[in-house]
């Protein structure tokens, strides 16, 4: 079913993440940083894999999705919702779902066998295809997506995201030189304010997550 109601962005914002520290999907870890997938430290990390088995915060971050592009994009704005391989195929499932619209997903490369297809389902030519993804830091691994999707003859001008860095002011060009808009719910500021209204973590984790947020380039290179 296709949502009703629109929560001012702020609110979506607040709950969403609320939502995020409930099930304890962020995490935060000063004295031990985490290892990012580029190899960099980070004091902060955040699994936005973690609301497919929680159905009511799923339900709820998923009518936010569709409400969110709904407003910004357009109520007929789509023809095809796609996946991302592997985080973003239950979300796109779940956006399909409510805007009654067909639903594909995009591997990350191809197949070593049979079509060596990149896209699974039916995408057409000419259709306008958003792309669903669990989340985004640098916008970078989202245009191998978009690409695959435009190679079909399809549109892909629109992403959307749960999670978004929201630190890397890099984001926003990168997506947008591409032709992409990027529609999110939350960012790490979010999480953070939310953090500290809730007193989710001690004081002391929480200054120097800020420390990190406010210069993440620096403060990675002082901890190599």
């Amino acid at each position: 079913m296709i949502p009703t109601t629109f929560p001012p962005k702020e609110e979506i914002a607040r709950l969403t993440a609320r939502m995020l520290l409930e099930i304890k999907a962020v995490h935060f870890n000063a004295k031990d940083p985490f290892t990012l997938a580029s190899g960099l430290p980070s004091p902060t990390y955040i699994d936005c894999r973690t609301p497919i088995s929680h159905p009511r915060i799923r339900s709820t971050m998923m009518d936010f999705m569709v409400t969110t592009v709904m407003r910004d994009a357009g109520f007929e704005a789509f023809d095809n919702i796609a996946g991302g391989e592997t985080a973003g195929i239950p979300f796109a499932a779940l956006v399909a779902e409510r805007m009654g619209l067909p639903m594909t997903y995009v591997r990350k490369k191809p197949k070593g066998y049979g079509r060596g297809a990149r896209i699974e389902g039916e995408m057409s030519e000419g259709q306008n295809v958003l792309l669903v993804e669990d989340l985004t830091t640098d916008g970078g691994s989202k245009l191998s997506f978009v690409d695959a999707i435009r190679e079909t003859g399809a549109n892909c001008a629109h992403t959307a995201v749960i999670f978004y860095y929201d630190i890397f002011p890099e984001t926003e060009k990168t997506l947008g030189d591409h032709g992409v808009t990027l529609h999110h719910l939350c960012t790490w500021w979010d999480v953070l304010a939310e953090a500290k209204a809730s007193k989710a973590f001690d004081s002391a984790t929480l200054t120097e997550v800020e420390s990190f947020l406010s210069a993440p380039r620096a403060w990675q290179d002082a901890r190599k």
